[in-house]
């Protein structure tokens, strides 16, 4: 059984940072992404940043620069680095696991539909 759990969320001033991290068990596959979303009202998740498993990274227009994602692959925990926060990150932010995307290594992150697990989500709010 597959399980992403997220930590890390909270509430912190505009231009600090957090870092949010997710546990993922029961997922095997050698090849594979990883990846971070958050709400869009309405609308499918919305990609924060993803990598795959040969370490390549990509990320949205809007995050680039302020967050980093990262990977333990011996403490299986995917990790999302947020500096420099702005008022409009408040969200639910979701990791998620799916197969190898080929895209990441071009720069795109997947679509949620891509992924075939997601967790609960954690509450991340910046205070203008």
């Amino acid at each position: 059984q597959v399980q992403l759990v997220e930590s890390g969320g909270g509430s912190v001033q505009s231009g600090g940072s957090l870092k949010l991290s997710c546990v993922v068990s029961g997922y095997s596959h050698s090849r594979y992404s990883l990846g971070w979303f958050r709400e869009v009202p309405g609308k499918k998740p919305e990609g924060v940043a993803a990598i795959d498993s040969d370490g390549r990274t990509s990320y949205a227009d809007s995050v680039k620069g302020r967050f980093t994602i990262s990977e333990d692959k011996n403490k299986n925990t995917l990790y999302l680095q947020m500096d420099s926060l702005r008022p409009e990150d408040t969200n639910v932010y979701y990791c998620a696991a799916g197969g190898h995307y080929g895209g990441i290594a071009l720069g795109h992150v997947p679509h949620a539909d891509w992924f075939g697990y997601m967790g609960q989500g954690t509450h991340v709010t910046v205070l203008s």
